[in-house]
């Protein structure tokens, strides 16, 4: 198999790379081959789930390019991942990732032609509508399946490598390194940032007196590892970004988890809309 050009795969790999903001094959390969090491169950929900988002974008003709360069594949991905982890694999779980990746499609097609940056809101939407629906109206099953585990300690590394694993919702440490491996292949600088909001995130966590085993898991990090690999960059003022972004993930996470919402990658979603926000304020001659 040639990853090395456009083939058949390209728009499937790439839009599971999409998911850290990559635009690499060889990125969603990896990706999928540390989901399918976590979690067999996971790793089939995610390829149905790339599947089915960006067949969706080929019979609805969505642009050639967009849908080449993995634009309708990632929030679709984690859609399928999510509802995996959050509960048993049943019949009914498996048509909501068909019908959830078909629509968070369908949603991102809206939100590109509008110009509007909207990251992975499309997956984060459904998802919620899901949650909702299946914990409060049908009360599935919560997953029983066995993913794999690393003993947790207080290291930088550990924590840094769950960051990566758990924004496809990962909690090993190959996982995790197979993430950043990823990364770096595309892009090392996106990789390197990526690791630091990692460990700042879970810096911060730590002094706002989160519990430790939630902050060792990456709960804190992951979606500031998003924000951290969105806005890296190798000018002085990235890094302002990126610290900017990363704080606030941390502070909006606890919000949420305070008022018992579920999180997914809103905080790196709405932070994402805080920056971009603040960077149009900013004077050309400085950015």
């Amino acid at each position: 198999m040639n990853l090395n050009n456009k083939n058949i795969l390209t728009p499937y790999l790439k839009g599971v790379g999409q998911i850290m903001l990559q635009n690499n094959q060889w990125t969603g390969l990896l990706f999928l081959v540390g989901i399918f090491y976590d979690s067999i169950v996971s790793g089939i929900a995610a390829v149905l789930a790339v599947t089915i988002g960006t067949l969706t974008a080929k019979i609805l003709k969505y642009d050639e390019d967009e849908i080449n360069m993995g634009l309708y594949g990632f929030s679709a991905t984690l859609i399928g991942v999510a509802l995996v982890f959050y509960f048993d694999a049943t019949p009914i779980i498996w048509g909501a990732i068909i019908v959830g990746s078909a629509l968070a499609t369908i949603i991102q097609h809206f939100f590109i032609s509008k110009n509007i940056p909207v990251f992975t809101f499309p997956f984060i939407m459904v998802t919620w509508i899901f949650l909702c629906f299946f914990n409060n109206l049908l009360h599935v099953a919560p997953a029983v399946h066995e993913t794999v585990k690393d003993v947790l300690v207080n290291n930088s590394f550990i924590l840094s490598t769950h960051g990566f694993g758990e924004v496809i919702f990962q909690g090993s440490v190959l996982a995790g390194i197979l993430f950043f491996i990823a990364v770096f292949l595309e892009s090392p600088v996106a990789a390197l940032y990526g690791l630091a909001g990692s460990v700042l995130s879970a810096t911060l966590a730590y002094y706002f007196h989160e519990p430790t085993q939630d902050v060792q898991m990456g709960i804190f990090s992951f979606n500031a590892v998003l924000c951290a690999i969105t806005f890296s960059g190798i000018r002085k003022i990235d890094s302002l970004y990126v610290l900017i972004s990363v704080a606030l993930t941390v502070f909006i996470e606890i919000l949420m988890i305070t008022y018992d919402y579920s999180v997914l990658t809103f905080p790196f979603v709405a932070a994402s809309w805080i920056v971009l926000g603040i960077k149009r304020l900013i004077p050309e001659k400085l950015k």
